[in-house]
Order: C-alpha cells, then structure tokens, then sequence
C-alpha cells in the first residue's frame, strides 16, 4: 500500500464484530475469559487473549498493528506519553554501568530524562550530530546504544540515519531514532538501518492536540546477545522477536506505562489524516520560511527545505514528502522573542507540535528549561529563539499574521 492508503488500511486483522469502520474503545480495564485455563495460558504467554488492559487492549493493539505497518518493523508498542516510549525503549536492555551515546540536538525533555537516569547509574555522553568522529571517539565498552532524532527538535538538523546505523552496526550497537519530527509520512528510520524506532504519537500522529501517547516500533534485524545486554537473558532465544518479546513480558508490564483505549482511539481517528497534513504542513511551512527570509533579513530563519540551512542536503537526500512541518526564528533577543509571540494572532502559544493549527513557543524559557546553558547551545536553543510549528491555515493568513507581529515587534 502507498501510504494514505495505508493510513485507512494497514494492520487490520479482519472485520470487526459488528461492521465498524473503526476499531471499537474497549473501555474495559479487564477481560473475562471462558476457563481458568485460558486465563492462566495467556498470563503465560501461552495463548492469545487479553486479561488487563495494563498488559493488553483490543483498541490499543488496533493502534499498534497501524503503526508497525507504517513504520514497516515486526511489532509496535504503545504508552502512556512520548517519554514513557523513549524510556521504556532504553531500560529494555539497559542496566547499571551502561552508557549512551546520543546526539547533542535533541528536544529538552529528553535531555532531562538523559539526567534522571544518571541516578540509575546510566550515563549519556552527547556529541554534535553527524560528526561521524566525534560519536567514535565517544563509543566505548560501556556503550549500548546509540540515539538521536530524525529532526532535531528545535535545532532542526537532520540526522544522516544510514551513516549513523553503519557506525552503530560496526561497534555492535543498536541505534534508536525519534522520527517525532519526521513521522513515517517523511522517512522510515527502519529502512535506513535504525534497529529502534520511537515516536511521540501525541504529536502529529495524533494531530489535534486531543491525546498524550507513545509508540515505539521494533526492526527486528539487530542481533542481541546475552554477553553484551545480559538483561535480555533468555529472551535472546526469541531471535528477531527478543526485544519486543521482553519489553511486554517484563518493563511494559511491570513499569505500567500503558496506553488508554480512548487515547488510542483518539489516534486511530488522527492518523487517517496524517499523510494529508503532513503534507499541507509541510508546503505551509516551506513557504513561511522563504517569505519570512526573504523580507525580513533582520531575521534568521532556520528550515531544512531552505538552501541556507547547513543540513539541506541530507534532508533533500533522506526525506521524502517535504522537510518538516517546523522552523525557527531568531530575532536578535529575548524580549524581541517574546513580543513576536505575543503580537501573532493565529498561532496558539502551546508546548506541543504536530497540531492542524499553527503553535509558537519560546523554548529556551520553556521546553528548554532545565537545560544548561551548553546544552542548550549544543541543542540549538538561544535566548533570541522562536519555534513554530506550523499548520494548515491557508498560507496567505499566516504569512500576514506573522507579517504584522514582525512589524509590532521592530516598533516596539
């Protein structure tokens, strides 16, 4: 299937009981089955079936299944929120004494996530993304895995995920990649050599803004081994199922980050429309950033699609539909920041991306936070920055909205 076609249809399992078009909210927090036995088999994974939605849901696995095939790995599982997805995707096969090597340009929430785990005695070394010598010289026998994002959220580079996978493989390592940013609408990390590919579905899979999830999708082409991810422990047996196999045997299961069936519902009702937004957004937002750029020379406008952005050339090579349905703005200072912010009258001062409306944030002061002042040099993140992450309004209101708050913004 071509992919808004897939969007409709992949991952089906055949006709619903009763003709739904859609998978049904099992809004059931437990599943009653006709015998002890069966109840016991599949708390064995002896037999298929659902017993407890922390474990299992029909509406969820509905979502899953969507996923998977788009993202085109072996199995998908769904959480709770974007972060639950990136931590559970780590704890599966980390352990005391690791280490990760991650590219420095990544979304704030991630960073503090990075030093959470340090009390874990999990330690990240960040490098500059694409500096193939750098991620070398950083490898070392404590390393386990490698992680960056398609796009970085805000610095907006994009990762050269063939060359990253190439260097990951000949050290013995997995590499994971957040494709938040890109979706499966603009590159399939899986296709590119990532073993791992994690997704904050809250974001443009979902499209509105209506739930928090997330998903990770397995490959099923690294090779684990017991010598080096010895909490894989028996699970290596499972071959090309061993990841996802002890992910909802054990750290799914236990850590308890489930997803809702409404929230997954909510999804299977937002990505129908995800290659149509994507698209629009996209165009929207190429168009924003050339006219932004080329009336405001007072302005830097950073965007893949535009030939001034340093990562044009591996966006044009590795993206497929567009290049991203976000860009930035630096505006000379951080009160000049906030009063373009202020001044627009159609993009919503939200957190989130990935919505059908237009959203404008300030990230060092916000998503940035906690981020230290090199970290968020190392992220792209400056004082002076504006991120906006564009929707689908007709262009020709936005751009006259964002041309009125630049001229509020010089005269004030």
């Amino acid at each position: 299937m071509n992919f808004n076609t897939a969007v409709l249809h992949a991952g089906k399992s055949g006709i619903e009981k009763y003709g739904a078009t859609l998978p049904p909210v099992y809004q059931s927090s437990a599943f009653e089955q006709e015998s002890a036995d069966g109840l016991a088999k599949i708390f064995e994974n002896k037999a298929p079936g659902y017993c407890y939605t922390r474990v299992a849901n029909p509406t969820v696995t509905a979502f899953e299944n969507r996923i998977t095939k788009l993202e085109g790995g072996i199995a998908s599982v769904a959480f709770s929120s974007g972060m639950a997805a990136i931590t559970n995707a780590f704890l599966n096969i980390l352990q005391s004494g690791n280490e990760i090597v991650a590219s420095a340009s990544l979304y704030g929430g991630t960073i503090d996530l990075f030093r959470d785990l340090e009390a874990f005695g999990i330690h990240t070394v960040f490098v500059k993304n694409n500096d193939r010598a750098a991620f070398e010289n950083a490898i070392n026998e404590k390393t386990r895995l490698i992680f960056a994002e398609t796009i970085g959220n805000p610095c907006l580079d994009v990762t050269d995920i063939r060359k990253l996978a190439e260097l990951a493989h000949s050290h013995g390592l997995p590499l994971i990649i957040d494709n938040t940013t890109a979706t499966p609408y603009l590159v399939r990390p899986l296709e590119l050599g990532a073993d791992i590919v994690v997704n904050s579905s809250s974001k443009y899979i979902n499209g509105n803004s209506s739930a928090i999830s997330g998903v990770l999708t397995d490959g099923g082409h690294f090779q684990w081994t017991r010598e080096k991810y010895p909490v894989l422990g028996d699970y290596v047996k499972y071959g090309p199922m061993a990841y996802i196999t002890r992910m909802r045997a054990s750290v799914f299961r236990n850590m308890g980050a489930c997803l809702s069936p409404q929230n997954a519902f909510l999804n299977l009702l937002g990505i129908e429309t995800l290659g149509l937004r994507m698209e629009r957004q996209c165009r929207n937002a190429m168009e924003l950033a050339s006219r932004i750029q080329e009336a405001c020379p007072d302005i830097t406008v950073n965007y893949p699609g535009l030939t001034t952005s340093p990562w044009h050339e591996i966006a044009g090579r590795q993206l497929e539909n567009g290049y991203g349905a976000i860009l930035t703005m630096r505006t000379g200072s951080k009160q000049k920041a906030f009063t373009l912010i202020d001044q627009l009258k159609l993009a919503l001062k939200i957190s989130n991306i990935g919505d059908t409306k237009t959203l404008v944030i300030h990230p060092s002061s916000t998503i940035s936070l906690h981020s230290s002042e090199t970290q968020k040099r190392e992220a792209g993140v400056y004082e002076d920055l504006v991120r906006v992450s564009v929707g689908i309004e007709d262009i020709e209101d936005l751009t006259e909205d964002f041309r009125q708050a630049i001229e509020m913004m010089r005269r004030q």
